[in-house]
């Protein structure tokens, strides 16, 4: 797999990223191990986790993966920390907090660092350069390689990427910011992404495939074993199941056929070859399911099909999105 620098760092990642939001949860220990390993013959460095995915069961999971099954040091290994799972408070921006959450995290994977450590939200009850000097103090003992965030809109993240930069040998650049990209949802293009390509930031985008509506799988009806229809992820699904989604669906599922290849194929190329993407995190449930993902490899897109794809998902944009002379 072809392998990219994570915005202007000297870090290396492929091109395609491994989620783990189901592991210990819709997916367990076997399968997980499956995708792992299917993920790293193909040549794939990045995985992506988090502490709160399946309270802590994802890192654990792969942690004890980590042991025996996949060298630590072929992997390039990603969590995030911050977002909290309390009734009176979803976001805990606290140096206190993350820290402490950066050594639990350590402690169930089972490593003396991460690769890359990210802010998993926008805390705006706590002061940011206090958030942020968790990540310098993250890097500088050693527990964390790189530092990114994630969710945050373009003025969070130019605040956040620009105090960084102001203080060089000091403190330390942001690499990246992970937030949701697709066909289906192109709201990062409005500020998100422009202010990540001028500072420099790779964009790992989260739900490449639509939350899986990108797949083509709901056309016609909602499979009984899709994510659509479980209990816990259908409202997950339900924004991108209305007549402006199933238009780009329509359109991206034509262009399949045209390519003789799957619309997960075209949905995905498109993705992870737009300008600033370092690598789109895969949120497979199954093995088979990551196996038609990363086939994508050798896929790249005609221009004009990219062009017909951009128009077909155009996201709206107004002043002052856009440069007002061309309003």
């Amino acid at each position: 797999m072809e392998q990219r620098h994570l915005g202007r760092t000297g870090l290396r990642v492929s091109r395609l990223g491994l989620g783990t939001l189901n592991w210990a949860r819709d997916t367990g220990e076997q399968d997980a191990a499956e995708q792992l390993k299917t993920f790293w013959e193909a040549g794939g460095t990045l995985v992506d986790t988090a502490d709160i995915y399946a309270d802590g069961g994802a890192e654990y999971l792969l942690g004890r993966l980590l042991e025996g099954l996949v060298p630590r040091h072929d992997l390039v290994i990603a969590t995030k920390a911050g977002s909290v799972l309390a009734a009176d408070r979803r976001v805990d921006g606290s140096r206190r907090h993350l820290l402490a959450a950066l050594d639990a995290s350590l402690a169930r994977l089972g490593t003396d660092h991460v690769d890359l450590w990210q802010l998993h939200s926008f805390d705006p009850g706590t002061p940011l350069e206090e958030t942020l000097q968790a990540l310098d103090q993250a890097v500088a003992t050693g527990r964390a390689r790189y530092v990114g965030v994630s969710n945050f809109s373009g003025w969070q993240l130019a605040k956040a990427a620009t105090w960084q930069l102001t203080a060089p040998g000091v403190r330390t650049a942001l690499a990246s910011t992970q937030m949701e990209y697709s066909l289906l949802q192109r709201g990062v293009e409005r500020e998100v992404l422009p202010a990540a390509r001028d500072l420099g930031l790779g964009l790992l985008p989260s739900s490449p495939l639509g939350r899986g509506v990108l797949t083509a799988k709901y056309r016609h009806a909602t499979p009984a074993d899709s994510r659509g229809a479980s209990e816990h992820l259908a409202a997950f699904v339900a924004p991108y199941l209305d007549e402006t989604a199933s238009r780009v669906v329509d359109a991206v599922a034509t262009a399949a056929d045209g390519l003789a290849v799957t619309p997960l194929h075209v949905a995905l190329a498109w993705v992870r070859d737009r300008p600033g993407v370092s690598a789109p995190i895969l949120g497979a449930r199954t093995a088979q399911q990551l196996r038609a993902s990363l086939s994508v490899e050798a896929l790249s897109l005609p221009d004009e099909i990219r062009r017909a794809l951009d128009d077909v998902s155009a996201p709206v944009h107004h002043y002052p999105d856009h440069d007002w002379s061309t309003l």
